[in-house]
């Protein structure tokens, strides 16, 4: 894809040292990008790969000091890494926290569908599987969160605090 300067704008693109574009540029709390050279949060390294209980343990505490969208990051790397019969539920997790994200940054039809999509996803895995607790979660307590918080951020109230709003993952 050529530029306006006639320049490769993917050879623009910051890349990781695999050669992956991947931005380079700080991110704030929320996972929204900042200005180069602007103070942001440190990152969640990408492509770890964690036994479901230090996902989380680390999910929850990401989400308890208002970093859902790092959170997500983590749930992420469970979805992608993990055993094919619990995908659905961190791709789940995943959405629930991005459903977060997007109502704390004052995205109210992103965070309703997402915390709606997430919900769903988690309640169906735990119908399917028989298993309302698997590695400590409260998937009943997390779908009950998730919908309610849906219906008061539908109803006006985004943005909304992450760090007032995070759920417990587990009991």
């Amino acid at each position: 894809m050529t530029s306006a300067d006639g320049s490769d704008a993917r050879d623009a693109r910051d890349r990781d040292l695999t050669g992956r574009a991947r931005s380079a540029r700080p991110r704030d709390g929320l996972g929204r990008p900042l200005p180069y050279g602007a103070e942001g949060v440190p990152r969640q390294p990408e492509g770890v790969l964690r036994a479901p209980r230090e996902t989380v343990a680390e999910a929850q505490e990401l989400l308890a000091t208002g970093r859902p969208f790092h959170a997500h990051e983590v749930f992420e790397d469970a979805w992608k890494a993990g055993p094919e019969d619990e995908r659905a539920l961190w791709r789940g997790l995943a959405q629930l926290a991005v459903g977060l994200t997007h109502a704390a940054r004052g995205n109210a039809v992103g965070g309703v569908r997402l915390l709606r999509r997430g919900a769903g996803a988690v309640e169906e895995w735990a119908v399917e599987r028989g298993e309302d607790r698997p590695h400590g979660l409260d998937l009943p307590g997390l779908t009950r969160w998730a919908r309610e918080l849906a219906a008061r951020v539908e109803q006006g109230s985004a943005p909304v605090d992450p760090r007032a709003e995070a759920p417990r993952l587990g009991p």
